[in-house]
């Protein structure tokens, strides 16, 4: 039997990168995936749609509903959660991938941009969270992953970018006290993030740049963490802010370098914001 066999995720921002990642890891497990994510037409520079992976989820044996959501739009969650609803009749996982991401300072970070940070990664999270929560309260094993870091409150991940800080932290914020306000439904809320940068369309273009990649891992590192986070069923991992690498390693995972971009740097990944 599959770990995940006959659940249902619902996936935000799952046409490319980490979603895209987690959405086949689940489907090779049995899960059945539904891609929510605005790109359903391709992009210039960034490979995968909504339909793409659906593609790429069905080719493994596991069913797919590819959704146009806008993650900021409480009309479009909830009418794709009732869509998740009519096409699986249940809701096994909500993992709140989607992202937006901007590293400036208060002075340098124009209002748009701040409310974009703060509506598709925190508001985004309570959005999907609170439309979820009817359907998550009927599975036997429900969980929200959210990802997003543990709270540091050192000051080099605040001066810096404390509009992005903010979001995410909110996210996390916000999973810790659904974790305890759900516990009783026994509905699992965890974080999860990486130790190290991921080689995803955000380092390349946004953060690092394409120098950067090298030094990152593959994004196979955070679907293999989630798979675990879904794959316990005994409510342990409730309310825990998990960092990728920490977590496998508790679960018997020592072989670190297969996820190198570059195996010329796998002993020395680069670590990832908010990680000290």
């Amino acid at each position: 039997m599959k770990r995940l066999q006959d659940r249902v995720l619902f996936i935000t921002g799952a046409s490319r990168g980490i979603g895209r990642a987690i959405a086949l890891a689940a489907a090779r497990e049995g899960a059945h995936i539904v891609i929510a994510s605005k790109t359903a037409e391709p992009h210039a520079k960034l490979p995968g749609t909504i339909h793409t992976v659906a593609g790429e989820v069905r080719a493994l044996g596991a069913r797919a509903l590819p959704l146009q959501v806008d993650v900021r739009d409480e009309f479009q969650v909830n009418e794709a959660l009732a869509a998740t609803q009519r096409e699986f009749g249940r809701l096994d996982a909500l993992i709140n991938n989607a992202g937006a991401i901007s590293l400036t300072n208060v002075e340098n970070t124009p209002v748009k941009r701040f409310d974009l940070m703060q509506q598709v990664n925190a508001r985004a999270l309570f959005v999907c969270a609170k439309a979820a929560l009817p359907l998550l309260r009927q599975s036997p094993a429900g969980h929200i992953i959210s990802l997003s870091p543990p709270v540091n409150l050192a000051a080099k991940w605040l001066a810096p970018y404390a509009p992005y800080t903010l979001s995410k932290y909110g996210m996390t914020l916000l999973a810790l006290g659904m974790a305890g306000e759900f516990a009783q439904a026994k509905i699992s809320v965890s974080t999860l993030w990486p130790r190290t940068t991921i080689a995803t369309s955000a380092i390349e273009f946004a953060v690092g740049g394409p120098a950067l990649l090298p030094r990152c891992r593959t994004t196979d590192i955070m679907a293999d963490a989630a798979l675990e986070i879904l794959a316990t069923t005994d409510g342990s991992l409730n309310g825990r802010c998990l960092l990728d690498e920490d977590l496998l390693r508790t679960r018997g995972w020592t072989d670190f370098r297969r996820y190198a971009v570059d195996p010329a740097h796998a002993d020395t990944p680069f670590p990832d914001l908010f990680v000290d």
